[in-house]
C-alpha cells in the first residue's frame, strides 16, 4: 500500500461526503465536550497554536 500516494479530491471520501460528515462531527464533538463537563473532566483544545487546558467550568457545549 502506498501511504504518499496523492489522493484525487473527487475520490476522497471525505470530500465527497463533506455534508453529511461535518455535521456529524460537530455532533460527535459537542457531545464528548458535554460528558467531559458532566464528569468533571478538564479538556486538552487548542488555542492559538498553544495547548491549553480548559477546566470543565470553562467548557461552553451546551
Amino acid at each position: 500500500m502506498e501511504s504518499d500516494k496523492a489522493v484525487d479530491p473527487k475520490d476522497d471520501l471525505f470530500v465527497r461526503y463533506a455534508k453529511e460528515i461535518k455535521p456529524a462531527y460537530d455532533r460527535a464533538v459537542r457531545e464528548a465536550l458535554l460528558k467531559h463537563k458532566r464528569a468533571g473532566n478538564p479538556v486538552p483544545v487548542e488555542r492559538d497554536g498553544k495547548l491549553v487546558i480548559l477546566q470543565p467550568e470553562d467548557i461552553a457545549a451546551e
